[in-house]
């Protein structure tokens, strides 16, 4: 027997700080109208949820985690895969080749630690995807650090997102 408590209060829920997207309507519907357009070039619905999960733990954005984990659940995607997504480097059989590229190059183009994405992690990204798929995924990573940097500066809450919500 564990001596653990039998009625489990949680923290209260932080409230946001802004509600960005009341605020400035037109920049919310320009994400969204640009969201859509890279959805379109990617048709890997579960490859696009990682990568926007993978961008936002490294950017610890939690409304975005919570979004992009139950899409990528809905999708299809296993639980593993995005449990083991942040240790994705001692994690790789989890993973095809085309999709390690795509990590690869969410972590290069969201860090950007050495002020650029290095030659190698665009050439192993550039094997696996053609041009036009290139150029989306790229546009894809660069929109969810957007997304990422609304929803951590304006504290967005998670935990009320619904599968599907914003698609």
């Amino acid at each position: 027997m564990t001596n653990e408590p039998t009625d489990t209060q949680y923290a209260a829920e932080i409230a946001p700080r802004l509600q960005w997207a009341e605020h400035a309507p037109g920049v919310y519907k320009a994400m969204i109208h640009l969201e859509t357009a890279v959805r379109r070039g990617l048709d890997d619905p579960k490859l696009y949820e990682l990568v926007k999960i993978r961008a936002s733990q490294l950017n610890h954005c939690a409304f975005c985690l919570d979004m992009h984990t139950k899409d990528a659940l809905a999708a299809g995607e296993s639980v593993e895969r995005i449990v083991q997504l942040s240790a994705w480097e001692e994690s790789r059989h989890f993973y095809t080749e085309r999709e390690l590229a795509a990590i690869e190059l969410t972590e290069a183009i969201t860090v950007l630690t050495d002020g650029f994405v290095p030659d190698e992690v665009y050439d192993h990204a550039a094997k696996h995807f053609d041009d036009a798929e290139l150029s989306h995924l790229i546009a894809a990573i660069m929109m969810i650090n957007a997304w990422n940097r609304f929803g951590v500066s304006t504290r967005m809450t998670p935990g009320h997102y619904q599968p599907g919500q914003q698609g």
